[in-house]
């Protein structure tokens, strides 16, 4: 049975029982990929806590807050199939009191990439889950690699903050065709969902490059750009330090390959890690 909690009141009262806790901060409209990072906090906690709230600190103008996909009561049921103890699900006043203006910025790290094309946008990420740290605190959170940035972003807050709140890496978890598993997938027409698959394959063919010894960064972004731009509006196609994001010029030895795209209605971001284990970002 998981336990409903709508108030920041329940949660407390919730999180003075026993035992260790995983989170799995989500917006909802979850999908297996979301299931994996709930059923990989079972493993290493004795309590799981999910949390849905679809932030609107972190969308800019124009972005799509109010059309964001919304399934509670689905969500709700995953959730308890899975086992998972708790979630969270609070009215935008619980979270944000009337009249409150806090916010943590980030600092360099969320300023390029996504961070430079959605300004504003990190810090709400980083004000939104360190709420969530300093209410449920859990021992440990879970984040999945396909919002690559974010969670470096949240592993440098939580560094410089000296929370106490583990951040735990998670693989994405990827379609058996190859596209990465995200919510804003249910916005693609079949055509649409067809054609987004030169995503992966673009950043499929990098890393395949980088494994055969390829290294110049330059040749790596044209490696992807060359497929991904069939897939509708690319935004950018990044080769990057994996710890600074900064673009990385000539010999990459190490890196994090990402892109960003807009297909139809929905912009899909991806990225592989080359040179490096997701485990050594920690």
């Amino acid at each position: 049975m998981t336990d409903l909690l709508r108030t920041v009141a329940e949660l407390r009262r919730w999180r003075a029982g026993p035992g260790s806790v995983g989170l799995v901060p989500t917006m909802g409209a979850l999908h297996s990929g979301h299931a994996s990072l709930m059923e990989r906090a079972g493993i290493e906690n004795e309590r799981i806590l999910a949390s849905i709230f679809v932030n609107p600190t972190q969308f800019g103008p124009g972005e799509d807050y109010l059309a964001y996909p919304r399934n509670e009561a689905g969500d709700i049921a995953l959730l308890s199939s899975l086992g998972v103890h708790a979630v969270f699900v609070p009215a935008l006043d619980e979270l944000y009191p009337p009249g409150g203006a806090t916010r943590v910025v980030p600092g360099p790290i969320a300023e390029r990439l996504e961070g430079e094309r959605r300004p504003g946008h990190f810090t709400g990420v980083a004000t939104v889950v360190l709420k969530l740290f300093l209410l449920a605190e859990p021992d440990r959170a879970y984040f999945g690699q396909k919002d690559f940035q974010q969670l470096r972003v949240l592993q440098t807050v939580t560094r410089d903050l000296r929370s106490p709140v583990a951040i735990v890496a998670c693989a994405t978890l990827r379609e058996p065709d190859g596209l990465a598993m995200s919510s804003r997938n249910a916005y693609l027409t079949a055509a649409e969902r067809t054609r987004a698959l030169a995503l992966s394959g673009g950043l499929f063919a990098a890393a395949a490059a980088h494994e055969s010894g390829e290294r110049d960064a330059r040749r790596l972004r044209a490696l992807v750009s060359g497929t991904a731009k069939d897939a509708g509006a690319l935004d950018y196609v990044s080769v990057a330090d994996p710890h600074t994001l900064q673009e990385l010029e000539g010999a990459a030895e190490r890196a994090v390959i990402s892109l960003a795209c807009t297909v139809g209605k929905a912009r899909l971001i991806d990225n592989v890690l080359v040179g490096m284990t997701l485990a050594e970002l920690a």
